[in-house]
């Protein structure tokens, strides 16, 4: 395991990569503790804002190219960017079961899923992991 193939990527791809791993882990933090608590809305504001991150750096990472420039990547942020902020939105109006649901589907589409895919061989999180 070298971190050197991420940290030599162009820039927006370590702040995607290290933003989408906090992200994670505070994730599971949050899945695990306690909920409507002032650690769980801390460490949710903080996790929308790594997942904004996430989401706005992956405009600046090309590596897969299905419609010019773009790929289906580039649509899941789209759908961060619109469902965290009303998943938020959900959490202040006391909807707690769209909350719920919105940010379980935000974790385990854009984190779990998409982060499983940055494991296949040839890309850098493979790199990362199982070496050159």
């Amino acid at each position: 395991m070298s971190l050197a193939p991420l940290l030599n990527a162009a820039p927006a791809i370590p702040v995607h990569a290290f933003a989408a791993m906090a992200a994670f882990v505070l994730g599971v933090v949050q899945f695990a503790a306690p909920k409507g608590t002032l650690p769980h809305r801390t460490i949710g504001w903080i996790w929308v804002i790594l997942m904004l991150a996430v989401a706005l750096s992956s405009f600046w990472i090309h590596q897969l190219k299905l419609w010019g420039p773009w790929s289906p990547i580039h649509l899941l942020s789209i759908l961060v960017i619109v469902s965290v902020p009303l998943a938020v939105w959900k959490a202040h109006h006391h909807e707690v079961v769209d909350h719920r649901r919105i940010m379980i589907l935000v974790f385990s589409g854009a984190l779990v899923v998409a982060g499983l895919f940055t494991l296949l061989p040839g890309r850098i999180m493979h790199a990362v992991i199982f070496g050159p």
